[in-house]
């Protein structure tokens, strides 16, 4: 699942290159462009807004998105308390990719490109899918 048009539109073209053709991926975006720039990156579904995200995030077994999704007011704002709140209490495993955010840095992290973060989640994704003979 990815949340801002640019790094959604990434996690969702690299999910469709290496995950199974029926693999559902459930696009919630913040807003209406970033959920149609993920649709158009063929996503399954999508939805926009905090209600959506909110009402839909636990429908996710995988949880792939910059960390800013669980931190209230990131993403300049667009990552509201509910968004932040309900991302963090849903039921899938959280994939959080290491994207620093202007009001809070992340330390101790080697700084790798967002292609690779993407790919080392979506191995994390794999090998439990493979692991429950999915």
């Amino acid at each position: 699942m990815g949340w801002v048009g640019g790094i959604g539109t990434q996690i969702v073209t690299q999910l469709r290159q290496e995950l199974p053709l029926d693999a559902e991926i459930l696009a919630l975006g913040a807003n209406a462009v970033a959920t149609q720039k993920m649709m158009q990156a063929r996503a399954s579904r999508g939805a926009s807004g905090e209600n959506a995200i909110c009402v839909s995030v636990n429908e996710a077994d995988f949880i792939l998105a910059p960390i800013g999704v669980v931190i209230p007011n990131s993403m300049m704002g667009e990552i509201t308390p509910a968004i932040a709140a309900a991302v963090a209490g849903a039921r899938g495993r959280k994939l959080l990719l290491p994207i620093n955010q202007p009001h809070f840095e992340i330390v101790g992290i080697e700084w790798q490109a967002l292609t690779k973060q993407i790919s080392a989640a979506i191995k994390t994704i794999r090998q439990a899918l493979l692991a429950h003979g999915i």
